[in-house]
């Protein structure tokens, strides 16, 4: 398979990985433009790979890690509100729900946040997650812990209740 054909069939899939861990989709799409840059120069090893799309997924999780070390990817202050933490405003109330959560998923660690994707958006055990996030399964395990934990006491407040007040502000 070239990386043409690859990236034709599978670019959607990775992208919709991508926006659920940055939870932004222009986000997501900037960061699949990065990795997949440094894959077509390396396709040919990466090609003959048996699973070619686990290493790229990898690769994407290892460079949305690092983003938080990169100084020159400041985000300015007035982007999109779900990265800064605000759910924005939205006039249809059946999201209303949806954009409280992604606020509350907003507020974790970017490896909390990772591994919650992992495990739940892709479905990976707790040692495929150590493979992709380079940590022990125990490591995993705390994260997942800790960030569903802080969800269960961000998320006590009924989630309706939470948007409509931030929605006020």
């Amino acid at each position: 398979m070239t990386f043409d054909e690859f990236a034709g069939a599978r670019l959607q899939a990775v992208l919709r990985f991508a926006t659920a861990l940055t939870g932004d989709p222009d986000l997501a799409k900037d960061l699949v433009q990065e990795v997949l840059i440094r894959v077509s120069g390396r396709w040919q090893g990466i090609g003959q790979l048996d699973r070619p799309e686990a290493y790229i997924r990898k690769m994407v999780v290892n460079e949305y890690l690092s983003w938080r070390r990169r100084s020159w990817r400041l985000i300015p202050s007035g982007m999109s509100s779900h990265i800064t933490g605000r759910p924005s405003p939205d006039p249809a109330d059946g999201y209303i729900e949806r954009q409280a959560l992604l606020a509350e998923l907003a507020k974790l660690s970017r490896r909390q946040r990772t591994a919650l994707v992992l495990r739940y958006y892709e479905g990976f055990s707790d040692a495929e997650i150590a493979d992709v996030m380079g940590c022990t399964r125990s490591t995993v395990r705390g994260h997942v812990f800790k960030a569903l934990t802080a969800l269960r006491v961000e998320l006590d407040r009924p989630l309706a209740a939470t948007a409509a007040s931030e929605e006020r502000r």
